[in-house]
């Protein structure tokens, strides 16, 4: 797989292909279909996520004693996550956000991959969202391993997605100019879209590796 491009369909193909591109101003600014075909599937697999958290939580409101499919075992146990108060930052349940946040990454895959264009205030504005939800979903992370002590499934598949998408949105911007950069940071975008993989593999195995130190007590009584 080779790393996601931009194309602005308003330029010269090749000008969105640098990674010391800058946009004009007033320029709009395509993706390539790769990013696009990756925004909308990852969107889509953590709408799905969020759907199936925010049936649950549904369901345990209604009834206090309802068990989650997904509760395997202590470790792995999304009934102990969403009856926490970190289920409810905002006062109403985290998937909500979920669902609204994927509904409109899914809208602008698909927008992208029908061709769209949008100005570079718009990708800032796709940027900061992104960024933000990479902080929260670390905030989360932290609860969930050292403050509540319980794993839910469908909130990695969440954690993950907004990792990998927040990652090639921001690849995007810098190759496309949306976010201008120097021609020294220039090398440096280059390499990373070169090597697009190994943060995203890096992080997963960081948080894998945290996930089996933290519940190590546990893990070692399957062995």
């Amino acid at each position: 797989m080779t790393a996601p491009t931009t194309v602005n369909p308003r330029r010269p193909a090749s000008a969105g292909d640098r990674a010391d591109a800058t946009a004009a101003p007033g320029a709009t600014i395509g993706a390539s279909r790769v990013f696009s075909l990756l925004l909308l599937l990852g969107a889509l697999l953590g709408l799905a996520a969020s759907a199936v958290l925010t049936f649950d939580k549904l369901r345990i409101l209604e009834n206090p004693s309802y068990i989650p499919s997904c509760n395997l075992n202590p470790v792995i146990s999304c009934g102990s996550v969403m009856r926490t108060e970190q289920a409810e930052v905002f006062g109403f349940p985290n998937p909500l956000l979920g669902l609204a946040a994927f509904g409109a990454l899914a809208a602008i895959g698909a927008g992208l991959l029908a061709g769209a264009a949008f100005r570079r205030w718009f990708w800032w504005g796709l940027q900061a969202g992104t960024v933000l939800g990479v902080v929260f979903v670390h905030w989360l992370i932290d609860q969930a391993l050292y403050d509540i002590g319980a794993l839910c499934p469908y909130c990695m598949v969440v954690w993950t997605a907004v990792v990998v998408l927040c990652w090639y949105t921001t690849l995007h911007n810098l190759r496309s100019g949306a976010i201008p950069v120097g021609p020294r940071a220039a090398v440096v975008v280059r390499e990373a879209a070169r090597y697009h993989w190994a943060l995203p593999v890096l992080w997963a195995a960081v948080i894998a590796l945290l996930v089996l130190n933290r519940f190590w007590y546990y893990w070692q009584t399957l062995i």
